[in-house]
């Protein structure tokens, strides 16, 4: 009896990609097969936040300055809440300086891409495929994304050749690329490294990571500070920050952390400063303190790479970062830090009072 073929169009037709509403592969389906919907209720919630956000910000940010000199504490909150998804690429531009720069420098990211050259070139091409992988916009080899994400990298190398390209950028030019142009997401890159609004990024990235070294004392002060019972056990596991927390800072949470909560995260690291990276790694660690202290040093390295899922819950995790005060702290941390490695410099002024 002859073997019945099977050719592809018995197979029938190919199924779309199963996208979430950030433009993510999904992992796995949802228990009833189908995509969780909104109730009509969040819509219309939705809907009024963004209407007051539109009224807060005027046509294009014409009255963000205006408003924010007016209600300060109204702006904190509202960006503490989330920053509406459709607003939120303009709303960042315009908390982080890099509209500014924009304007006061036409042409300069053309010149870059266009007429320089960069000693990075083939590390970033190297390195391209590894941002956002699962993300649409990314996923396609020489496709839109990744040319787009190239560009901004090769500028920004050029621009400051000090510190050049370093892997960890990329996340934080391929976040930037999902809510704006290629040339928005450059002059914003260079607001968050040579500190537009906050102390400057840049020594994330420099040789020999300076201020991921000053981060990573920082918060096993903190840590050790505030959680004493987990500092501890953190000593006789012999662990420490630089196991688990250095993506925190290098790519302020857009590493490997739910995209729904990094976004929340950087609403407020922008608007902040890098004191919120502190919080939510100190609020990570407090939700979870019951849990880590019984844990030996293979489990617990994997924990503290791996939180549970409703650790990761903004609405539960981000209330908890807010409450912890960090501000007075990290200041005289830093002073401590200069005093260790020999240094006579004054503190910087990246947090204002939490």
């Amino acid at each position: 009896m002859e073997k019945k073929r099977t050719d592809d169009s018995e197979l029938g037709p190919v199924p779309p990609l199963r996208l979430d509403r950030f433009g993510f592969l999904k992992q796995e389906p949802s228990p009833n097969g189908l995509p969780k919907g909104r109730s009509a209720f969040e819509f219309e919630r939705e809907e009024r936040r963004v209407r007051k956000w539109r009224k807060m910000i005027g046509v294009g940010g014409s009255d963000w300055k205006y408003y924010l000199r007016r209600k300060p504490h109204v702006v904190k909150r509202r960006i503490r809440k989330g920053i509406p998804d459709c607003l939120r690429g303009l709303v960042w531009q315009l908390i982080s300086g890099s509209r500014d720069l924009l304007l006061m420098n036409p042409g300069v990211y053309e010149q870059l891409v266009i007429y320089e050259t960069s000693a990075s070139e083939l590390d970033i091409i190297r390195d391209i495929s590894r941002t956002f992988p699962s993300h649409v916009f990314f996923q396609q080899r020489h496709g839109p994304g990744q040319r787009s994400l190239y560009n901004v990298l090769k500028a920004y190398s050029v621009f400051d050749r000090d510190v050049g390209y370093v892997q960890g950028m990329g996340f934080l030019a391929g976040l930037l690329l999902l809510y704006m142009s290629e040339e928005d997401a450059f002059w914003l890159l260079v607001a968050l490294l040579k500190g537009a609004v906050h102390a400057p990024m840049e020594g994330l990235y420099q040789v020999g990571l300076p201020l991921v070294q000053q981060y990573l004392f920082q918060f096993d002060q903190l840590v050790r500070e505030q959680l004493p019972k987990l500092g501890e056990h953190f000593t006789q596991e012999m662990i420490n920050p630089s196991m688990y927390a250095s993506q925190w800072f290098i790519t302020v949470f857009s590493y490997s952390f739910p995209f729904h909560l990094a976004l929340r995260i950087w609403d407020v690291f922008l608007y902040e400063g890098v004191k919120i990276v502190f919080k939510v790694g100190l609020a990570l660690l407090k939700y979870c303190h019951d849990d880590l202290v019984k844990l030996p040093f293979e489990k617990l390295i994997h924990a503290l790479r791996n939180f549970p899922e409703d650790a990761m819950d903004p609405d539960t995790l981000l209330p908890m970062a807010y409450s912890i005060k960090v501000s007075k702290c990290l200041e005289e941390l830093k002073q401590q830090y200069d005093k260790k490695n020999g240094k006579n410099l004054k503190p910087t002024e990246d947090e204002k009072p939490a």
